[in-house]
């Protein structure tokens, strides 16, 4: 991947990490759950650091959960 498309990549999945955070804090969910939610938007975060390319499909399957309302039940998950 040239520079050029990695920074471009780079600057989707911050926009996306973003709003992904913003939707978390919105939802209506028990704090455990949202407290999952949001660790989990950390570890994505993290991974993007190491490998921008597969942190970005990790949040691709994030966001599709949140889009289909799959939050864990009892904030373990």
């Amino acid at each position: 991947m040239d520079r050029d498309s990695q920074l471009e990549l780079y600057g989707a999945v911050a926009d996306r990490l973003k709003e992904a955070h913003a939707r978390v804090r919105t939802l209506q969910v028990p704090d455990e759950v949202r407290m999952t939610l949001s660790r989990k938007l950390l570890a994505i975060t993290a991974a993007s650091k190491r490998d921008l390319a597969a942190a970005a499909r990790r949040l691709d399957r994030f966001i599709d959960d949140l889009d289909e309302s799959r939050f864990p039940d009892d904030g373990t998950a």
